[in-house]
């Protein structure tokens, strides 16, 4: 069902905190202050690769309104950091891997006093060899960055004999594609307020997508009991993976406790930039073969991504990465290896899509290759090697069946901006000179085509306008044997509200609104009789981390656990207060109703039941725990749930400047019943905008291993007026009659299938393939190599 207003009337709400951030009201946590705070910096390296041989900070110390200087001496715990396993020191002290690593962090009076005595720290260095490629960190002779040398993982995926098979082949494509390295770019950048409190205990204030884990990880870094610390972690402004890792948490913790002051650290754009974690970039090489009826047949990847300095998440994303590179498509021959790489450049890690971005571009631009080599419909194509329902999962898995794939495969197919696409393929007039080449030929006719746009406007002829489409299958969860637990927590207020308690945090994606919704359509309520509580290690349960499109699906699946025990306690406390039978009784708007009764009045508030459970000390709550779903059966991190969706786009590409410009875009998502209407249409449409400029304007490009763009000046991310004039968003919620399941995440699908629709449009407007992201006006124009000699088409 198209998502919009009217179709989803009952559902469409005002975010429960949406008033507050359009007002500028709402207090984020680097938005919070405390009286007699100081300001944290943090001094990085010089250098993105060298040995320390003094760190001298007597200078900095007694400078007038410094109140402490930490160095790697004054952890007292581990000096080591990650979420995955503890790799990445809080404080560097004998050598530095890349230009983000900390060496001191200063505690001030005031900001600008803390920056200027981080001017008088004095390192000496003894610089060393930049690693910055991949490919050549694994050479013999490359320096090794770690003790253990510089290769971080290694996967390797196969079934049948791809190298064999291609011989059978009637058609081999090759191509070697490119990704950048992205930054997340979320609007506030990473921070927090630090306080340690009378009793001993530290409270963290600090934007994180999973607080018990930073806890944990604060802990070992602390040398602190956990349940001496207390994260808050919402509401934060936007997050896209990126503050999964923790940034700026041990520096402040370490000077608040040091100092006994509330300590303050906002990071500048600059320092989150060099700082922060990025997009794995990575070079993935692929050969796909197919007889002649267009079956595919065999399929080889290599994937070498450049992960920077340290792991944090490096090896997660590359089984990711490795388990996505088949695509939604049955092959039989397959080989995937995949290398994550240790380099000086930035680090590589968590990033909404979690390596599919980069492989469902390489492998629905492989598809649109083969199509053309057979002369098929490139959709066609897709449809004939669909995954067909009881087919296992990409690493031969067990998976939850549906029909996703050939849903979204379908609804293409009834676009009305997919029916455009045929009318866009243009033809020569005989203007074309003759002499050129197949491609030369192809290019000229195409800015000779018809002069005028969809709206009947003139057009320019040197605009060209092409549609193109792509697929996507994406996992959910962490996958098999990472632990993946979850919990929640659901009780009757004394004030008589339900309150449901999750330590799930809310970063924009609309959480406040989804569980709102859930908790209302579960009892019957009103958002007035509903209180949430998130974000907070002292008053919510560990429900596991916010990310991999599971918070949804968890959150659903506790309400399922938690609402029978809770009803009960709820009729039953009812019933004795009411005198009937709570087999006669119902939750609903305000209380508890009989059923039947059409009065709309409850017999008992859930302000009366809470006054009598406490009278009687039997408070009314329900606890629940368990893990996600994971397949019974394969590799290490393969999934169970997957979700499908199809993208289409409409792009005009100028000729003379190589400049690509989305007109529109449809996107067909199946990813079970819809919760939250207007949340769902904001993930899919925040996460199309974010892969815009993925596809065709950002690139933290890194040079010696230095950042070249420091600020949103050259780092160019899409504004409101890059973005498609149409996006159009529908949902298929069918779910098999078994799946008991529900709803599945959103969070992600929505940013992965772009770029390869971008692509393929692009290839039909101009005649140019696309393997490098972001698409490079230069590249589109010294393509069209037929001009030069050529006179001017009139």
């Amino acid at each position: 069902m198209l998502l919009s207003r009217d179709t989803y009337a009952n559902k469409w709400i005002i975010r429960p905190d949406g008033e507050e951030k359009v007002t500028g009201k709402l207090r984020y946590l680097t938005d919070l202050t405390a009286p007699g705070m100081l300001h944290g910096k943090v001094l990085r390296s010089r250098y993105p690769h060298a040995w320390i041989l003094s760190i001298d900070t007597s200078k900095a110390i007694m400078t007038p309104g410094v109140r402490v200087v930490v160095t790697a001496e004054d952890v007292p715990g581990m000096n080591l950091f990650g979420i995955a396993f503890p790799h990445q020191p809080v404080f560097c002290h004998d050598r530095v891997r890349y230009i983000g690593d900390a060496l001191a962090a200063v505690a001030a009076d005031t900001e600008e006093i803390a920056e200027y005595a981080l001017s008088l720290i004095e390192v000496v260095y003894e610089p060393l060899p930049v690693v910055d490629d991949p490919e050549t960190a694994l050479d013999a002779g490359a320096i090794r960055l770690h003790p253990d040398g510089n290769l971080l993982h290694r996967t390797s995926l196969k079934h049948g004999e791809a190298e064999t098979a291609f011989e059978g082949c009637a058609h081999i494509v090759e191509e070697t594609y490119f990704t950048p390295r992205q930054m997340h770019t979320y609007m506030e950048t990473e921070g927090g307020l630090f306080i340690p409190e009378d009793d001993g205990r530290l409270t963290v204030y600090s934007p994180t997508q999973h607080g018990y884990k930073d806890r944990m990880q604060l802990s070992r870094i602390l040398g602190m009991a956990e349940e001496q610390i207390r994260v808050v972690s919402s509401p934060i402004g936007g997050s896209f993976g990126g503050k999964d890792e923790l940034n700026v948490q041990p520096f402040g913790a370490l000077m608040a406790l040091k100092t006994g002051s509330p300590i303050k650290m906002h990071n500048s754009r600059r320092e989150s930039v060099i700082s922060g974690i990025k997009r794995h970039p990575m070079r993935i090489k692929m050969k796909t073969g197919a007889d002649k009826e267009g079956r595919l047949i065999a399929h080889q990847v290599s994937i070498l991504a450049d992960t920077g300095a340290y792991a944090t998440l490096g090896c997660e994303v590359l089984n990711f990465a490795t388990e996505h590179a088949i695509g939604p498509y049955n092959i039989p021959n397959v080989d995937v290896q995949g290398t994550s790489v240790y380099t000086n450049n930035g680090v590589s890690g968590e990033f909404r899509g979690f390596g599919g971005n980069q492989v469902i571009f390489a492998v629905e631009s492989q598809i649109e290759r083969l199509a053309e080599k057979l002369g098929m419909d490139s959709w066609e194509l897709r449809k004939q090697n669909l995954r067909a329902p009881g087919d296992p999962g990409p690493m031969g898995q067990k998976i939850v069946q549906t029909e996703g794939a050939s849903q979204v495969w379908s609804k293409v197919m009834e676009s009305p901006l997919w029916a455009k696409r045929g009318k866009l393929k243009r033809e020569g007039d005989g203007k074309v000179q003759q002499g050129m080449g197949e491609k030369q030929q192809d290019q000229a006719e195409r800015l000779q085509g018809d002069e005028r746009n969809d709206k009947g406007e003139d057009q320019a002829p040197w605009i060209c306008r092409g549609v193109g489409a792509a697929m996507v299958m994406h996992g959910a969860g962490l996958g098999l044997g990472i632990p993946d637990h979850s919990g929640g927590r659901i009780e009757l207020t004394p004030e008589g509200k339900i309150q449901a308690s999750f330590g799930f945090e809310e970063f924009g994606q609309g959480l406040y609104a989804a569980l709102t919704l859930m908790l209302q359509d579960f009892f019957g309520c009103t958002a007035e009789d509903i209180r949430i509580v998130i974000g907070d290690t002292d008053r919510v349960p560990s429900s596991g981390s916010s990310t991999a499109s599971r918070a949804t699906t968890m959150m659903w699946r506790a309400l399922q656990r938690l609402k029978p025990p809770f009803v009960q306690a709820l009729l039953q406390q009812a019933s004795a207060l009411a005198g009937l039978a709570a087999e006669e009784l119902a939750t609903g708007a305000g209380g508890i109703h009989r059923k039947g009764d059409e009065s709309g009045k409850p017999v008992v508030t859930y302000a009366e039941l809470a006054e009598a459970a406490e009278a009687a000390a039997q408070p009314i709550i329900a606890h629940t725990e368990f893990d996600y779903p994971t397949t019974p059966e394969g590799l290490v991190g393969a999934h169970y749930l997957y979700s499908y969706a199809s993208v289409i786009v409409e792009v005009e590409v100028n000729m003379l400047t190589g400049r690509v410009k989305v007109l529109q875009t449809d996107h067909v998502i199946a990813a079970g019943p819809v919760i939250n209407p207007m949340g769902f249409l904001g993930q899919i449409e925040g996460g199309s905008v974010m892969a815009l400029g993925y596809t065709l304007t950002e690139d933290a490009v890194m040079k010696e291993s230095n950042y070249v763009r420091h600020n949103l000046d050259t780092y160019l991310v899409p504004t409101f007026k890059d973005s498609p004039h149409t996006i159009r968003v529908e949902a298929i919620e069918d779910l098999p009659e078994d799946d008991t399941f529900g709803p599945r995440g959103v969070g992600e699908i929505g940013s992965v299938g772009l770029a390869p629709a971008i692509t393929a449009a692009v290839r039909q407007a101009t005649g140019i393939w696309v393997n490098r992201l972001p698409i490079s006006p230069e590249n589109i124009v010294q393509s069209i190599d037929w001009l030069e000699g050529v006179e001017a088409i009139d």
